[in-house]
């Protein structure tokens, strides 16, 4: 799984991008970083334990991470995280096609997974971000305004 150094940069992206979501997100964000991590440590366990038939579990780790992300949107009602859900809806969509067409993994498939992967960590790390920011206003305007009653 690990064999190219893409492969380990999306590994670590994964890592990263939950602990920052940990550190900087609110609750959406921290969930979200949560599930695509243990998405990603179920996708390493399968590849590692040499199952015989990955790719079916491999898809019901999709569409676990999908409703995961479903679940969210609909609790917290987050832009970030509708796309997250879209793009998990076509990772899935993916599997399920070259599953389901005994089609093998060719560079079409490497490209859109990796591709969708690295927009759903951006997703992440966008709503993190605009999470950070928030609270960084609110302090801001709430100093503001104890300012204010002071000096009245």
């Amino acid at each position: 799984m690990f064999s190219n150094p893409f492969a380990q940069a999306i590994a670590v992206a994964i890592v990263l991008t939950a602990m920052f979501a940990a550190w900087k997100g609110d609750r959406a964000e921290r969930w979200g970083g949560l599930f695509n991590l243990a998405a990603f440590i179920g996708v390493w366990v399968t590849h590692q334990t040499g199952m015989a038939n990955p790719e079916t579990y491999l898809l019901v780790m999709d569409g676990l991470l999908a409703l995961s992300f479903l679940g969210l949107a609909v609790r917290f009602a987050s832009f970030w995280l509708g796309g997250a859900m879209i793009l998990q809806g076509v990772q899935f969509s993916l599997h399920a096609y070259y599953l389901i067409g005994e089609v093998p993994h060719d560079r079409t498939y490497f490209r859109v997974n990796n591709a969708d992967t690295i927009g759903i960590l951006l997703f992440i790390i966008v709503g993190a971000v605009m999470s950070w920011r928030k609270r960084e206003r609110k302090a801001r305007e709430e100093a503001a305004r104890a300012a204010a009653k002071d000096s009245a």
